[in-house]
């Protein structure tokens, strides 16, 4: 498909990376000539230097005969106008706008033939939904939802006191005493797709696939001790904050912010009359010692910087913090990132490029296209969920008698209310929910992709 992206910061590179690797034509705008020289570098795309809402550099960039624009620009207000424009350029073009403002977000559905916007998104507010969840069931690194949240897959880290630490993962059912399925392992900055015979060492993290009813019996068995959370100590007052500490005022979940700048501080103070907020380093060990960060049960670390986040939520946890959760924004640090206690860690950017691939692959096939796409282990492998329909091949054929392609597992099959770890001999239907992870380099476009 004909792609243009307007706006070269992290979300479009994160896109233009994405998008590129699936063999998509590209065009950036940007009215920085470094980012677009990059860009052409990097993801053999056309890059062109100006404003995205203006209607010559628009037509200049092909919109009468582009599919798709994605106005991911700092500011609302070009994103609106860049779609609004583009729209009325080419009537047929999909559009996609990131929307920071919560009062533009309401206008645009309450108003859509005033804004023909096909899609919005909002990262910071995708990060915060994501940690409220996180904090809502303590114990796991990392949750992703399926199946209308009958089915997730969970990220766990096996430390020297891991119950299952030297255990190999024919022997996980006498531990774990329920159904799980381990479907990649990621050790070393590597991701693995392991056989039965695979043995779990002490600084893996695992992904987990199990029926959400069943996660409380995961944690139990495995000895991790998980407590309500009360009090959560924020740091950073950025939008991230702002959404997540709306979420936790209706939890009834006490919220303190730390905050630099004492204007945020004022603006804050009267946007959230429920939360404590502190002006103050929360960089500061006197500080973060002073507001208590001993007491919490939670700490999430939003500021702009990663490497102040990394420092915080390592000073946190060897403070005792049960649960750490630390945003990250270049997704470049995972890596150092990994060999560090962090806890949890956000990347809201690549919630966001998450849901607009999902899009963009839905735009290709209509029929049988992804319900939902999740990027796990690093960025090495994909969670991709199907809806089987008419079209499905295989249907009501145990999975061991199927050719699937290589690096393909099937790992989970929802039937009505009913999820399944499967095995050789489970069958899907039409109608079934089925969770297919991969750690190839082809797309999953549609279910019968998986198929040799």
């Amino acid at each position: 498909m004909k792609i243009i992206i307007a706006g070269g910061g992290k979300v479009g590179r994160t896109l233009a990376r994405q998008l590129a690797s699936e063999g998509h034509d590209l065009t950036l705008i940007d009215r920085n000539n470094g980012i677009l020289q990059t860009a052409v570098e990097r993801y053999d795309a056309i890059a062109i230097a100006g404003n995205c809402a203006s209607k010559d550099l628009l037509l200049q960039a092909g919109v009468g005969s582009a599919d798709l624009l994605i106005a991911a620009t700092n500011a609302d207000e070009v994103n609106l106008l860049c779609c609004m424009t583009g729209h009325g350029l080419n009537p047929k073009l999909h559009t996609i706008a990131r929307i920071r403002n919560p009062e533009y977000t309401e206008q645009i559905m309450t108003m859509q033939e005033v804004f023909p916007v096909s899609m919005t998104v909002n990262p910071e507010r995708q990060a915060a939904l994501e940690i409220e969840r996180l904090l809502k069931f303590p114990g796991f690194l990392r949750r992703d939802y399926f199946a209308k949240g009958r089915t997730q897959i969970v990220e766990l880290r096996v430390d020297s006191k891991s119950k299952l630490c030297n255990v190999s993962l024919s022997d996980l059912s006498g531990i774990v005493k329920c159904k799980v399925l381990v479907c990649a392992v990621l050790r070393a900055g590597t991701a693995v797709a392991p056989s039965g015979n695979f043995v779990l060492r002490e600084g893996d993290r695992i992904f987990v696939t199990a029926p959400t009813a069943d996660l409380t019996v995961l944690l139990k068995n495995l000895g991790i001790i998980t407590r309500k959370v009360r009090k959560v100590m924020l740091c950073g007052g950025g939008r991230v904050s702002y959404y997540l500490a709306s979420l936790l005022e209706k939890d009834g979940i006490s919220v303190q912010i730390l905050e630099m700048e004492y204007s945020r501080c004022v603006e804050l103070a009267q946007l959230l009359p429920r939360t404590a907020v502190i002006h103050d380093d929360c960089s500061s060990q006197s500080v973060l010692e002073d507001q208590g960060i001993s007491e919490c049960d939670a700490l999430v670390t939003l500021t702009g910087v990663d490497e102040i986040n990394m420092v915080v939520s390592l000073y946190g946890g060897s403070r005792g913090v049960p649960q750490i959760i630390t945003k990250l924004s270049r997704g470049e640090n995972s890596s150092i990132a990994d060999s560090m206690a962090l806890g949890s860690i956000i990347c809201p950017r690549e919630l966001c490029c998450n849901n607009i691939v999902r899009y963009v692959r839905a735009m290709q096939n209509q029929t049988g296209a992804a319900v939902s796409v999740h990027s796990i282990a690093d960025g090495q492998a994909e969670a991709v969920e199907f809806l089987v329909d008419e079209t499905t091949q295989n249907c009501n054929i145990p999975l061991k008698q199927m050719k699937l392609k290589p690096n393909v597992l099937v790992v989970s099959i929802t039937h009505g209310a009913q999820t399944q770890i499967p095995n050789g001999d489970s069958v899907f239907a039409v109608g079934d929910t089925v969770v297919i992870v991969t750690s190839g380099r082809g797309v999953l476009q549609q279910m019968n992709d998986i198929f040799a």
